[in-house]
């Protein structure tokens, strides 16, 4: 088969490779779309790939053409996403059913060959169908969904609340459309961009501020006429990460979505704030729950099979052939001019 492989440092190839084995309880995904995440940028532009040569993608959603002995044969034709996540099922994190916390887990696009190819073995119990009503670029956004509503689960969110969002990105755009569709009293977004800001008010945010300007503090927090009880950053910024100590409330919480990739320094006094305010804090890791995959991925599909939730054209900066995959990459050496998405599509 044809894949996308990462050979080193910022050098994608498209060329042939084994094609993936089927296990007696694996099914066999023919990959139709595949989102380029923020997760991938440090594998390609960076040195964080666990190994050479890997194919990098875990945002996808395909066909399934293929079943394993043990496997339903019912699903072969059927349109899915995966949940990437392969957990041990045995370890003591497991068998509490928190599955993001595996201690011997693999990771689609990770820690073994993802989707940014032909095809996909994945086991039968990480598809997700979803009906012929979802394309598959739709498909390929599973995956972000699931992270936001984790979030929101880990934080544990309870409607008529006012809420703020840090970051407009993709995370972003699904914690603003979960927030809503549960019930928040009011939703507050922060970005740099005043195009996502509006964006995110065409899903469901009642306000969004410009963390640019000077006083978006004063202003945001004047708007909902109290106090924020839910902060969730999905940015992973080092400047927003400290927003977030600013706009929480007293006895608030706080989540972190986005994940850092550089250090992070507080000064005492803005640290102190957790103490004062007595906001929790907490993070969330991907977006598992018992049973596997959890409410996070069976939601996501009922969702959009019922057009609750939705991609707006907006959310996809571009759509490239998967040959192209080298070329969408080299699109993040200049991340400002990256305003949505960078999908990879097999025709």
């Amino acid at each position: 088969m044809k894949a996308a492989v990462l050979d080193g440092r910022r050098h994608i190839v498209y060329r042939d490779i084994e094609d993936p084995v089927v296990g007696d309880n694996n099914v066999l995904v023919e990959v139709k779309a595949c989102g380029i995440c923020g997760s991938d940028i440090p594998r390609y532009m960076d040195d964080a790939a666990h190994f050479y040569p890997i194919v990098l993608g875990h945002e996808f959603s395909g066909k399934v053409i293929e079943t394993g002995k043990k496997v339903d044969q019912s699903l072969i034709g059927k349109r899915a996403s995966v949940a990437p996540l392969m957990p041990c099922h045995e370890c003591v994190e497991c068998q509490k059913g928190l599955y993001s916390l595996c201690s011997n887990y693999k990771f689609v696009g990770s820690r073994v060959n993802g989707a940014m190819a032909d095809y996909v073995a994945v086991p039968s119990k990480n598809i997700v169908v979803f009906p012929d009503t979802v394309d598959y670029k739709t498909g390929a956004f599973f995956e972000p969904s699931t992270i936001a509503l984790h979030g929101l689960k880990c934080a544990n969110f309870c409607g008529g609340k006012n809420v703020a969002i840090l970051g407009v990105g993709t995370i972003g755009v699904f914690t603003v459309q979960w927030a809503k569709l549960l019930g928040a009293k009011k939703i507050v977004v922060f970005d740099i961009d005043d195009s996502r800001l509006e964006l995110a008010k065409k899903i469901g945010a009642d306000e969004g501020f410009n963390t640019l300007d000077a006083d978006f503090l004063e202003k945001s927090k004047a708007y909902v006429g109290s106090q924020f009880d839910f902060v969730f950053e999905t940015a992973g910024n080092q400047i927003t990460i400290r927003y977030a100590f600013h706009l929480a409330g007293n006895r608030s919480s706080v989540c972190y979505i986005g994940t850092s990739s550089k250090d992070l320094t507080f000064p005492w006094r803005e640290f102190e704030l957790i103490n004062r305010k007595e906001f929790n804090l907490t993070g969330s890791w991907m977006s598992y729950s018992a049973p596997f995959p959890g409410d996070e991925w069976i939601m996501t599909a009922e969702y959009f099979a019922e057009n609750k939730l939705v991609v707006l054209d907006e959310f996809i900066d571009t759509i490239y052939e998967m040959k192209d995959a080298g070329k969408a990459f080299e699109r993040f050496a200049n991340p400002r001019d990256v305003s949505g998405k960078l999908l990879l599509v097999n025709n």
